[in-house]
């Protein structure tokens, strides 16, 4: 009996040890304890303005005390253009409970929001978060969710000046996803600007990237200028539409200013990684405490600039005026 007990003190004392080994992911005790934060970045493709978001998104991080490797892990899934791979991954983001999601595009955050009321989201690259009801309004976004929106009021409307005033443009063709709810909401008011300046849109509509070529090739003929808005299925494949633009000397504009330096001949628009970075700057204020999601008002780019591609003009057979210095600013390929 005496032996019995022995063996099971020891054991106890053996289990109590083992316990002290094993801690947390903390690297320290006490007030130095450092939890590691895990973020969920669910993106519905790869192309460069989404990409710029989760850079500056990470810079403001990095910046206010969020090292990655060290005290935040990001956990990067790109849903590759379809919208059930976007809906596995936040329910794995769900399941992993992590911190916070990152949700970079209109479709990332539908998903993001339908699998969680409670793992707080923000958002970017989101054209109309109310309208993708996201959001309630953009001084009240809801329970868990804000972020920016990547819609200037003007944008829109200063290319379109551009395009019939000053390339003389009556007919323009739009080439977008249907499926996309913030290409549907540019869609449609770019159809009341053009109608408001006697020209006419001519529409084309993709389900896929593979389908982006022969859709910019059913313009050959038919339109002066072609316009991409900040559609993530078209803007995937842009290059495909610079191609038909540049042997056809169709002008190509663009809904962003990353599309312009792709080979577009202007945009009105702003910095995504500016963009990314004040979203990455509400997550912060989140992570820390200071504010819930649904204290912080939703947000849009505030320095809004008409860039001119000067090679994509030369490209397309646009003639660059002296005067439009007064109008824009000049980018030259470097």
């Amino acid at each position: 009996m005496k032996k019995f007990r022995m063996k099971s003190a020891l054991a106890l004392m053996a289990s109590f040890m083992l316990m002290a080994g094993c801690g947390s992911n903390s690297t320290g005790s006490g007030d130095d304890e450092k939890k590691q934060v895990v973020i969920g970045v669910t993106q519905i493709v790869e192309h460069p303005s989404l990409d710029a978001a989760f850079a500056g998104f990470k810079r403001a991080l990095e910046e206010n005390g969020y090292k990655e490797g060290e005290n935040v892990k990001y956990d990067v899934q790109i849903a590759q253009g379809e919208m059930s791979n976007s809906q596995t991954i936040a329910q794995n983001f769900v399941a992993d409970e992590v911190d916070l999601i990152f949700a970079n595009s209109t479709p990332s955050a539908q998903s993001a929001l339908q699998a969680t009321k409670d793992i707080p989201i923000v958002f970017t690259s989101v054209t109309d978060p109310v309208g993708a009801e996201l959001v309630e309004s953009f001084d009240k976004p809801g329970d868990n969710i804000t972020g920016t929106s990547d819609t200037h009021p003007d944008a829109l409307s200063s290319t379109v000046d551009f395009m019939t005033g000053e390339i003389g443009a009556k007919s323009i063709g739009v080439l977008y996803n249907a499926g996309e709810q913030n290409s549907v909401v540019q869609v449609e008011a770019l159809k009341e600007l053009v109608k408001a300046k006697g020209a006419k849109l001519v529409e084309a509509s993709v389900s896929n990237s593979a389908e982006v070529k022969q859709a910019a090739e059913s313009f050959i003929g038919r339109v002066d200028a072609i316009y991409i808005p900040t559609d993530n299925t078209v803007v995937s494949a842009f290059q495909t539409v610079v191609g038909v633009a540049n042997d056809e000397q169709i002008p190509l504009f663009a809904g962003e200013l990353d599309s312009m330096k792709l080979g577009a001949v202007a945009a009105s628009g702003f910095s995504y990684e500016d963009l990314g970075y004040e979203t990455g700057l509400m997550a912060v204020k989140i992570l820390k405490g200071e504010k819930k999601a649904s204290e912080i008002p939703v947000s849009y780019p505030q320095n809004l600039k008409l860039v001119i591609n000067t090679k994509a003009a030369e490209a397309q057979g646009v003639e660059v005026k002296d005067a439009w210095t007064e109008i824009a600013e000049f980018f030259d390929g470097k």
